[in-house]
């Protein structure tokens, strides 16, 4: 199968992607986490603060800020336990538990992994994995690689200005265990949304930071010491306390992969993943291969006129950035499923919900060639039972914050239609939002990586989506399993050339009968 028709299928016909007959050894899943033995471990901070409002001016940060920082970011927050019925029929009582963490994750499984670099007063400076099982911090590779890494990004930025720089990388297996090949798609998304999280807690912490998607790739996992054939870095984010860290190429020098690795001394340190049957996932592997890149020859992508969306124009009310503690929205976050209830939801929360998800979407990145482009993705939403606003599908225009009108009536039933599952009654559901950009992904810029960018900024716009939500007491819950063409259809896309990635219901939800406790002291 060539990579063009792969991620075709992926998205408009996963069954045609997928692996036949394939069946989930649910006794052989992998942990959620990474565990590393037989090398230096540091406990990090358990003091975690009970709010991140009226932080100090920012300073260079100690390891026990640190620890607070990585806690927000990815560590182990809540632990919940559920018991409902096997079936209908039974009166056995199956009871599922699980660890959760503020960012989301499809089916829970969390297939990302969390590398620091590291230059603080109290911690050698090195490489350093997150365990977010023992919150703790464990050194893989000692030194200082101001050097190593600035060439890696091409002398795109300056490093000795950093603290820090995270590493966001995906462990393939963690999700293709219950995915198979459909796990490409929703790794993507998956980096996206931790990316959109760690950004956030970054802002809140007063760190300067951007996320570089262009990198020499082998030279940036042979530092980490990850094997390819099972994890690869995603996404690479220096942080600083200085307001300025981007730089361009000032030095022209194009840098090779190769030259690199040499400099360094391959790690094979011990891990563990706890499955023991691992299957083999080629087309992952090959979607990986095409997507490096091996010199720093990097792109920006190139501006384009934008086709715009016709239809009548509802005016939404201006609102202010909505302000919320930032800790009790993550702890609150909600995917209800099932429980979602038909509540009326007001014109305001709309507008608050759109205006905060786009306004806080903004980052600096290095495909724009400018900071403040337009979002690649932007926000279809179909409305049903709104304040002032009469049932439809609408395109939101968030530079003039308004909704257009696409297409008029109530459409839950279509969306209800179009889902793999009934995990989630549309009826219910008041605002249902598609997540939807360009079909080519940027290709003629960026090649196969521009699939792959495309994926983890709609995560970002995903997570920006969910914690608006929380912080106006309703709940999301992301959807892969629906009828792509069908929700394209629905929003005239097909004459935009733009396609959904993804589709979240919101809205007022009852509370789930289940035992939480929180992992916080």
């Amino acid at each position: 199968m060539i990579l063009d028709e792969f991620l075709h299928n992926l998205h408009f016909d996963v069954d045609k992607a997928s692996i036949p007959n394939w069946e989930v050894d649910w006794e052989d899943g992998p942990l959620a986490y990474k565990l590393y033995y037989d090398l230096p471990e540091i406990p990090l901070s358990l003091d975690i603060p009970f709010t991140l409002e009226g932080q100090d001016a920012p300073e260079k940060p100690d390891l026990r800020k640190i620890g607070h920082f990585l806690w927000y970011v990815y560590g182990m927050t809540q632990f919940s336990q559920s018991v409902f019925p096997m079936n209908s029929t039974e009166s056995k009582l199956n009871v599922m538990q699980s660890y959760r963490r503020f960012a989301p994750s499809g089916g829970g499984l969390y297939p990302n992994e969390l590398y620091v670099y590291l230059k603080i007063d109290d911690l050698p400076e090195g490489i350093y994995h997150f365990d977010p099982s023992h919150h703790r911090l464990v050194l893989l590779r000692e030194g200082n690689f101001d050097d190593y890494l600035s060439r890696s990004l091409g002398y795109r930025c300056d490093l000795t200005s950093c603290f820090g720089t995270i590493f966001i990388s995906t462990m393939f297996w963690k999700n293709f265990f219950k995915y198979n090949n459909f796990a490409y798609r929703l790794q993507g998304l998956d980096t996206g949304v931790l990316a959109g999280q760690l950004l956030e807690v970054a802002k809140r912490f007063g760190f300067a930071s951007g996320m570089y998607y262009q990198y020499l790739d082998r030279a940036i996992n042979h530092l980490l010491g990850l094997a390819e054939q099972e994890e690869s870095v995603y996404a690479v984010i220096p942080l600083s306390v200085e307001p300025t860290i981007w730089s361009g190429n000032r030095h022209g020098v194009n840098v090779f992969a190769t030259e690199l690795v040499r400099e360094l001394t391959p790690l094979h340190h011990k891990h563990y993943v706890k499955s023991k049957r691992i299957k083999e996932f080629p087309m992952l592997l090959k979607m990986n291969e095409a997507s490096m890149l091996d010199s720093t020859t990097f792109r920006w992508i190139e501006e384009k006129e934008n086709r715009t969306v016709e239809g009548k124009v509802v005016p939404l009310p201006l609102v202010k950035r909505l302000s919320y503690d930032f800790k009790s929205t993550c702890q609150k976050r909600m995917s209800p499923d099932m429980d979602f209830i038909l509540g009326k939801v007001s014109l305001n929360q709309v507008a608050h919900l759109l205006n905060e998800a786009t306004a806080s979407f903004y980052y600096r990145n290095d495909v724009d060639e400018r900071y403040l482009n337009e979002p690649r993705v932007s926000i279809f939403a179909c409305l049903y039972n709104i304040e002032g606003i009469p049932n439809g599908a609408y395109f939101y225009d968030n530079s003039a914050h308004a909704l257009r009108l696409v297409n008029s009536g109530d459409h839950r039933l279509i969306l209800q239609s179009g889902m793999s599952l009934g995990n989630v009654n549309l009826l219910q559901v008041p605002i249902t939002i598609h997540v939807v950009g360009d079909k080519d992904y940027e290709k003629d810029s960026l090649g196969y990586r521009g699939y792959r960018i495309q994926q983890m900024e709609a995560g970002m716009l995903v997570q920006r989506l969910l914690l608006a939500a929380s912080a106006l007491d309703m709940g999301g819950h992301p959807l892969l399993g629906f009828d792509v063409n069908l929700s394209d259809q629905l929003y005239n896309l097909g004459s935009l050339e733009k396609t959904s990635f993804i589709q979240i219901p919101i809205g007022p939800y009852r509370q789930r009968p289940w035992l939480m406790g929180r992992l916080h002291t």
